[in-house]
């Protein structure tokens, strides 16, 4: 039974086999945060095709940051009549500090998913 693409970006699954996974840790953790498995313990699949090849999720992990930014400045606007700053300062802290690990995890998904070579081989 396969699984789907959306299921299996959600898992961080490996992208050939949709099984295995790209972490070595769960989403809770806050050590080794995102550090990605070399290869998937299910087929094999090489999670580094070249060095550094996760840099370039940065960009994503900017984009998150950006549209959580903007939707807790707009929640705020609407909830709050006379919103303060101290308000505006904390509620962003806040929120990325506790989506810190997916962000940075589902970047790197994102990112393996779009730019790498590994498609998937319903086995």
């Amino acid at each position: 039974m396969s699984k789907s693409l959306g299921l299996s970006i959600a898992a961080a699954r490996c992208p050939r086999c949709r099984e295995g996974s790209l972490f070595s840790v769960s989403l809770l953790s806050y050590r080794k945060l995102s550090e990605v498995n070399k290869s998937c313990a299910v087929c094999g699949a090489n999670f580094h095709p070249e060095p550094d090849f996760y840099y370039g999720a940065m960009y994503i992990s900017y984009a998150f940051s950006v549209a959580l930014m903007i939707t807790s400045l707009t929640a705020i606007n609407v909830l709050v009549d006379v919103p303060q700053l101290w308000m505006y300062l904390s509620t962003v802290v806040v929120l990325n500090i506790i989506l810190l690990p997916a962000m940075l995890r589902y970047s790197k998904v994102l990112y393996l998913y779009g730019l790498s070579k590994l498609k998937y081989r319903g086995y």
